[in-house]
């Protein structure tokens, strides 16, 4: 049964999410596939190899003899697969695709070096919304995506990433927590109608029973760049601040320096994840799991 690595990977997986439906996400596959496999290789081996409880699942004193050995045979096959692609990958760029704000602000220059650097080829990192992002992944135009919204697609893998916060930005003094009124004193800049940014801001304040319809909005616009640069020019006010809702990880620099200043609603915060993205035909890319797990482990 080694031979049938699949099996054997299934297991690994379920084996560190410590969980059925975490390990279903991270292969791709639905959940009762996941409990299927996991029940051949315990009918294989003749006895239990994981026990459910309540806060998840456990291995058996089985399940770990076996995790040892399979996770060895895992190392194996990865030395031998990075080993080819010494080889085979001297001609190959990686394509990298990323939405605005995490390809212009979350991305350091010397993440891509590093990971290019892990995988030995060059890389090519391309900056669009999370909808022009997806459907690159998904005509094979990129390897792999980091995007900010979930649009999520059954020929695809999404990896949870890194949290990310969305928060009121002004070039004028603002207070740290804002009340539901002082928004309709605001000038606005806005995203652009059908964004994923304006979709989870519009469902925020919907919920808060703010009408956007009464703001003062000055203009609309299409990615983060424009809306932080639009802020950074405004005209300063501490009666009437121009501002934008945006992503803590773009204004990070400027609120350090005093350039910018930040604020949150009171008793909310608009909390989102940002995503690795890749299609299910990648799945066991000796490329696509090295970038991936040298994002993941946090070195990014």
């Amino acid at each position: 049964m080694l031979k049938d690595f699949v099996k054997m990977q299934t297991f690994l997986a379920v084996a560190r999410e410590r969980s059925f439906s975490k390990a279903s996400a991270k292969l791709g596959i639905s959940q009762p596939a996941v409990t299927q496999q996991i029940k051949y290789i315990e009918k294989y081996i003749d006895g239990k190899v994981v026990e459910r409880k309540k806060n998840g699942i456990r291995l058996t004193p089985e399940g770990d003899e076996l995790y040892k050995i399979v996770s060895k045979l895992e190392k194996a096959i990865k030395d031998f697969e990075n080993d080819i692609l010494k080889v085979i990958n001297k001609q190959m760029t990686f394509r990298l695709g990323a939405s605005f704000t995490i390809g212009s602000y979350v991305l350091p220059g010397e993440c891509l070096n590093r990971m290019s650097q892990l995988i030995g080829s060059d890389i090519n990192l391309k900056i669009d919304v999370s909808d022009n992002i997806i459907q690159k992944i998904k005509d094979n135009k990129l390897d792999l995506a980091l995007i900010e919204s979930p649009i999520f697609d059954h020929d695809l893998i999404y990896r949870e990433w890194i949290e990310d916060e969305l928060v009121f930005c002004s070039n004028s003094p603002l207070p740290k927590i804002l009340k539901t009124e002082e928004l309709y004193n605001f000038g606005w800049i806005c995203r652009e109608e059908g964004s994923h940014t304006r979709k989870l801001i519009t469902e925020v304040f919907k919920e808060l029973g703010v009408s956007c319809k009464s703001f003062n909005v000055l203009s609309e616009v299409g990615n983060t760049t424009t809306a932080l640069q639009s802020v950074k020019k405004a005209k300063k006010s501490f009666t009437n601040p121009t501002v934008t809702v945006i992503s803590k990880h773009a204004i990070h620099e400027e609120v350090a320096s005093g350039e910018l200043f930040e604020a949150r609603m009171r008793g909310y915060t608009m909390k989102r994840k940002f995503y690795i993205v890749y299609s299910k035909d990648n799945k066991n890319n000796a490329f696509i799991d090295n970038v991936t797990n040298y994002i993941l482990s946090g070195e990014c």
